[in-house]
């Protein structure tokens, strides 16, 4: 008698992120931030036991700023690149402004992928930005 193996799923996935979380230390400064950099207006709400904020979107992933209990921030974890719209740049020069420090300045990764650059926000992640120019 064999065994049962199971199934590979044949189908591909569309995206796979569903949702992203940044952890903060001071949910007000990291809105402050985030809103300083992109010229948004994020509002903080109170969920169980944690803070956030949610990026604002229409379609696609979303994601938010998290402040609670196990949210702690590290630039040695996972590397979340966010959307530096036409010209990553024009966020960017934003950041040491808004209280953050860039740690690479736009960098070409090839023609067909666009651009990229990473910056330290005011809560110590690590984050990327990415652009197609």
């Amino acid at each position: 008698m064999g065994t049962v193996m199971p199934k590979k799923y044949s189908g591909k996935i569309k995206d796979f992120i569903q949702w992203f979380e940044i952890p903060v230390l001071d949910i007000n400064r990291a809105v402050q931030f985030y809103n300083d950099i992109y010229e948004m207006d994020m509002k903080v709400v109170q969920t169980f036991n944690h803070s956030m904020a949610f990026f604002p979107t229409n379609n696609g992933v979303g994601g938010s700023l998290v402040q609670g209990n196990g949210c702690i921030p590290t630039e040695n974890g996972t590397l979340v690149y966010l959307n530096g719209r036409n010209d990553l740049n024009n966020i960017l020069k934003r950041v040491e402004d808004a209280g953050g420090r860039v740690v690479l300045e736009k960098t070409l990764i090839n023609k067909e992928s666009g651009y990229f650059a990473l910056f330290m926000d005011t809560e110590g992640n690590k984050l990327a930005l990415h652009s197609n120019n």
